[in-house]
């Protein structure tokens, strides 16, 4: 199968009050903004795009609208439409904030895809060594990442790599699976639970060090961290995820991620808590829920204390 993505380029997300959600996403994440037409356009550093926050239509609920990826170098779009045809997908041409167009699809779970054509920057020195007058001093790296939980992990994976060409990195029991485009560990991630919904977007940071200051950074914010820091026992990173309620998903931050060889052969690890956290906690109950009773028991801390109801428990530290 020809490869068709070498890098997340951007994902899209549906909101409620696009200038809202700009502000918000900017003043949580160290991201800069700008409006463009209807949209909002956000970035961590230099890059093209990161994020693009689009009004949600009438009786559509806020959330994912798509995950862009970038085509590998020369390729262009034509000729991935022609690999897409030879594989019975159907695909249309869609505009494109910073890239004009790029191609459409669907996958097994109804998760919309674009892709477009890869761009050298103008300038392709590091981002440390450009000037800014509006960077601020936290920003993440750039969009790592996208998970997803599904209904049928099998298919959704087979799809993925007999479509894009995206390479299976490693599985934890036989109900989760992480995929890969370059050395990055993954791109993307599903968990079978169930249900089909975007879990979280990740954003990359340097190190511990800058870990620490994001969440000094989100407890000054009120935001609260559901899971972490912690270290993932498959993926080797650092992490912290704390609840988007706004778009019903998690944001992701992490570091340190493990960068593959070119040898690499997919690993199988056991679905226990060491594979999720060598540091050794678990995630609240809520984690894989995005309800309304899951948000208010994470804000009311009600998994944390003895009485499931919370009602007259002390917070002892």
């Amino acid at each position: 199968m020809t490869r068709l993505a070498v890098a997340i380029h951007h994902a899209a997300l549906r909101v409620l009050d696009v200038d809202e959600a700009s502000a918000r996403w900017a003043r949580l994440l160290g991201l800069t903004a700008e409006r463009v037409g209807r949209d909002a356009l956000l970035r961590c550093a230099h890059e093209d795009l990161a994020l693009r926050l689009m009004p949600a239509p009438d009786g559509t609920e806020p959330g994912i609208a798509y995950v862009a990826y970038e085509l590998p170098p020369g390729q262009e779009l034509e000729m991935a439409r022609a690999a897409l045809r030879r594989v019975g997908c159907d695909v249309k041409e869609v505009p494109m904030p910073v890239r004009d167009r790029g191609l459409e699809l669907t996958d097994p779970d109804g998760n919309r895809i674009v892709l477009v054509e890869r761009r050298r920057p103008a300038d392709p020195r590091v981002a440390e060594w450009k000037h800014s007058d509006v960077l601020p001093g936290f920003h993440p790296r750039k969009l790592g990442h996208v998970n997803y939980l599904t209904e049928d992990v099998r298919t959704i994976v087979g799809w993925y790599e007999g479509t894009l060409g995206f390479r299976v990195t490693d599985w934890i029991g036989a109900e989760g699976c992480w995929l890969h485009v370059n050395a990055d560990h993954h791109v993307v991630a599903f968990l079978e639970k169930g249900t089909r919904h975007i879990h979280h977007l990740a954003f990359e940071l340097v190190d511990w060090g800058e870990m620490r200051v994001a969440l000094d950074h989100l407890a000054q914010h009120r935001r609260p961290i559901v899971w972490g820091p912690g270290r993932h026992g498959m993926a080797r990173n650092l992490f912290t995820y704390f609840r988007m309620p706004e778009e019903r998903l998690f944001v992701e931050l992490f570091a340190d991620l493990e960068q593959l060889p070119e040898d690499h052969v997919p690993r199988q690890y056991p679905d226990d808590p060491h594979t999720s956290n060598t540091w050794g906690t678990l995630p609240p109950r809520s984690y894989f829920r995005f309800d309304d009773e899951a948000i208010r028991s994470e804000t009311l801390q009600l998994e944390a204390r003895p009485d499931p109801k919370g009602h007259e428990q002390p917070c002892v530290g």
